[in-house]
């Protein structure tokens, strides 16, 4: 029996506060959530899941930017269906203006409308935009006026977490001119009925525009929902790596937790024990 080293007490105390630095670890990831909370818990799955989680949050952007997108489709569309209705005004008011009952002044006032129907379409063509930015490209004195004239710049939507997944979609020339329409006359017979053919190639050229509108919103309707469902996945993943399993963990904690109580109580008899010392001094 000795007294300089109490080496039960020791291996009792050892043991006890290796289960206690046990128990300290589970609550963290029990109370947190994690199973990891630093680089020392799991190193490999860090570094793994810090890629995933920027990942998931570059295709939480692209679907904001995709919602924005469809947005940005709608309005374009929007603004056309309008145009297009115009349009259909201008021919029912050149078909008027070409029957041969009406005078000269009748005609006259059916070539107001038509102005100012012109007029409302530059507007629209020259003034919709889209949180700033514009819809319809500006008209420039160089260009011809061509049905569904390119205006040049795309609009690029990013759909992706990666700079290469970008979807574009051309910007078109929408106006008096573009539409060749600046020209028209519904003042003779001759000049309505000479209108006809080039309102319809406006009408034409208007639905092709309003065709890249609808095919770029349904592109980035199929594109969100695949981001949707690539997060989802993501998020499994991540979670798989990083996330506590609550039901393991609270058995490793109650098994540390009994073992730190029975170290405690061998601690506690191994220092009783060296007290027995005194008696032999009695």
């Amino acid at each position: 029996m000795i007294i300089r080293n109490n080496i039960p007490g020791i291996n009792a105390t050892r043991n006890k506060g290796i289960s206690e630095g046990k128990m300290k670890k589970s609550l963290e990831k029990l109370s947190s959530g994690y199973r990891i909370n630093r680089a020392g818990d799991d190193a490999a799955g860090l570094a793994i899941s810090e890629l995933m989680r920027n990942q998931i949050r570059g295709l939480d952007q692209a679907m904001r930017n995709c919602n924005d997108g469809i947005s940005f489709t709608n309005t374009g569309d929007g603004a056309l269906a309008e145009v297009h209705s115009m349009l259909s005004r201008m021919k029912t008011l050149a078909v008027q203006s070409a029957n041969g009952t009406y005078t000269t002044q009748a005609r006259m006032n059916l070539d107001k409308e038509r102005q100012k129907l012109l007029d409302e379409i530059d507007r629209i063509g020259e003034t919709s935009h889209f949180a700033g930015i514009q819809l319809f490209g500006h008209d420039g004195s160089n260009k011809q006026p061509i049905p569904g004239e390119v205006a040049g710049d795309d609009v690029v939507f990013q759909v992706g977490s990666s700079a290469s997944e970008i979807l574009k979609m051309e910007r078109y020339y929408v106006g008096s001119a573009n539409l060749n329409l600046d020209g028209t006359s519904f003042e003779s017979l001759n000049d309505a009925n000479a209108a006809v053919p080039l309102i319809e190639e406006a009408i034409e050229a208007v639905a092709d525009v309003r065709a890249t509108f609808g095919a770029a919103s349904n592109r980035l309707e199929h594109a969100y929902n695949n981001l949707y469902v690539t997060n989802e996945n993501m998020n499994a993943a991540e979670g798989q790596i990083r996330d506590t399993d609550m039901a393991e963990e609270f058995t490793e904690f109650t098994k540390d937790n009994i073992i730190y109580q029975s170290a405690n109580a061998m601690a506690a008899q191994a220092n009783s024990t060296v007290e027995l010392v005194l008696n032999l001094l009695q």
